[in-house]
């Protein structure tokens, strides 16, 4: 970590970012008192399809008619489409 003033940081801003984008993090003082805190992001890496299929693959089952059942004791029936309408024939 490199402290600096905010006259530095505004003089030398390019050379700056370029230190943090290599992985440098600077603390930038005003008038000798620590204000802020410069670092890099962390670097996001996006998963590949073979780790996607295995998260996948470690997800519970789900088990419909229990899940069915479930929705039903909490939101009733009496409204619920059957496994046989179709939504888009309502009238």
């Amino acid at each position: 970590m490199k402290i600096i003033s905010q006259r530095e940081f505004r003089n030398q801003s390019a050379a700056v970012m370029d230190a943090v984008e290599a992985g440098e993090t600077y603390h930038i003082t005003r008038n000798g008192t620590e204000v802020a805190e410069l670092r890099p992001l962390a670097k996001r890496r996006r998963p590949t399809s073979e780790e996607l299929i295995a998260r996948h693959r470690r997800l519970p089952r789900v088990d419909a008619a229990a899940m069915r059942k479930e929705a039903d004791e909490f939101f009733g029936s009496e409204d619920r489409l059957g496994d046989d309408d179709d939504p888009w024939e309502r009238a």
